[in-house]
């Protein structure tokens, strides 16, 4: 799923548009013990319950595609009988009325979920008329040819409230607060089926984690049955390593360079498209060689892509472009990415050197400084241009 098409499903969560049918829940103890349970019709609900959980079901769907939602596609074995996928498929038919298919989904929850604390399972059933859409992008209420029928589920820590004096307006006093159990905005969470090229997609289903690097491998392993993607920094380090032994220990620092160079542009001409740039195997050659990696190198590349598992690479997983850091073991140089031209290597009186090229004002510690010429004496009262600016 891309961000349009997520935004389009987060759209629902609210009170004027909302789709949701029926909302499940169940209670578990840091024993792994069902405390509670409940199964209500969603438009029941008080508007007031039913705003706190829009907000829950909005965080499900939030954050950047690739790290906090992934998209993941089901194995073939996992859609016969008894499979993770079939048993998703058969939940979401039973429209969550049920029973023992709900205990059965809380019971695999549990069972992979590694938590040692107390936490809520919700799970919602959606069916979201699809509205169809002119040339233009306009939507059209009255021409939907398709039902979007989903269920989406959120694992929530439930914590104590911490402790702390109240106020209680019947007595007018201040005493010790009534400590209780908060829902908490959820650790994991999915939706199944995938709402792909704005159409079910029941081979693929969208994936939350509220922690990028921990994609909580059991639950996505033994629930949903899924391959484990690798993290967002495990991509940026698995690329690092392929850049590494591509130029053999001997990484030229203006090749180096130009490829995060050549990469933030590439991102930035792509930032307004839905669809994340993803690379490939071809990708990447191809960016290597246009910054400059000669032909006999890219063979190292070819050789190490080999090894690699044939996992796409997010370029907004690999590649920094808020920052271009250089790093010394006893001094690091951070540089707008945009104007990363002007640090440089030399070498100098026999030494290796990087030289940063200075056109403004120089602050060293807040304080406005300049540079003396070669063999230029600077008086103190030259040395700053208004002795206000030291304070």
């Amino acid at each position: 799923m891309n961000k349009k098409e997520i935004s389009e499903i987060k759209k629902q969560f609210t009170p004027s548009r909302c789709a949701i049918t029926r909302i499940c829940g169940c209670y578990v103890n840091g024993e792994k013990e069902k405390k509670a349970q409940m199964k209500e019709m969603f438009l029941s609900l008080p508007e007031e319950e039913m705003f706190k959980y829009f907000d829950i079901f909005r965080k499900t769907l939030s954050g950047t595609i690739g790290k906090n939602l992934v998209n993941m596609e089901f194995p073939m074995e996992t859609e016969d009988y008894g499979g993770t996928q079939a048993f998703l498929m058969s939940l979401r038919e039973s429209q969550l009325n049920d029973p023992n298919l709900l205990n059965e989904f809380y019971d695999k929850v549990i069972e992979s979920y590694d938590n040692g604390e107390h936490y809520l399972i919700l799970l919602i059933h959606s069916v979201y008329d699809v509205p169809g859409k002119t040339t233009d992008g306009l939507e059209m209420d009255d021409a939907s040819d398709e039902v979007y029928d989903h269920i989406l589920c959120a694992i929530c820590p439930v914590k104590l409230s911490k402790p702390g004096l109240s106020y209680q307006a019947e007595i007018n006093e201040f005493h010790d607060r009534i400590r209780d159990w908060i829902v908490d905005m959820p650790e994991v969470g999915f939706l199944f089926p995938a709402f792909n090229d704005r159409s079910t997609d029941i081979h693929n289903i969208l994936y939350y984690t509220k922690n990028p690097e921990d994609l909580r491998n059991s639950l996505v392993d033994r629930l949903l049955g899924c391959v484990l993607p690798l993290t967002a920094k495990s991509q940026k380090e698995t690329f690092q390593t392929l850049i590494e032994d591509t130029l053999t220990g001997e990484g030229d620092y203006e090749i180096v360079r130009t490829i995060h160079e050549n990469l933030t542009e590439m991102i930035e001409e792509k930032k307004e498209e839905p669809e994340p740039l993803i690379l490939d195997k071809t990708d990447i050659k191809k960016l290597l060689s246009n910054s400059g990696v000669a032909p006999e190198k890219l063979e190292n590349l070819e050789k190490q892509m080999d090894e690699v598992p044939p996992v796409p690479f997010m370029a907004s997983n690999i590649a920094n472009i808020r920052k271009f850091e250089v790093k010394t073991p006893d001094v690091v140089v951070q540089v707008n990415p945009s104007r990363a031209d002007l640090v440089e290597t030399r070498i100098i009186d026999g030494r290796q050197c990087i030289v940063i090229e200075i056109n403004d004002a120089v602050e060293v510690n807040g304080i406005p400084v300049r540079f003396r010429s070669s063999g230029e004496n600077i008086s103190p009262e030259d040395t700053y241009e208004n002795t206000e600016d030291i304070f």
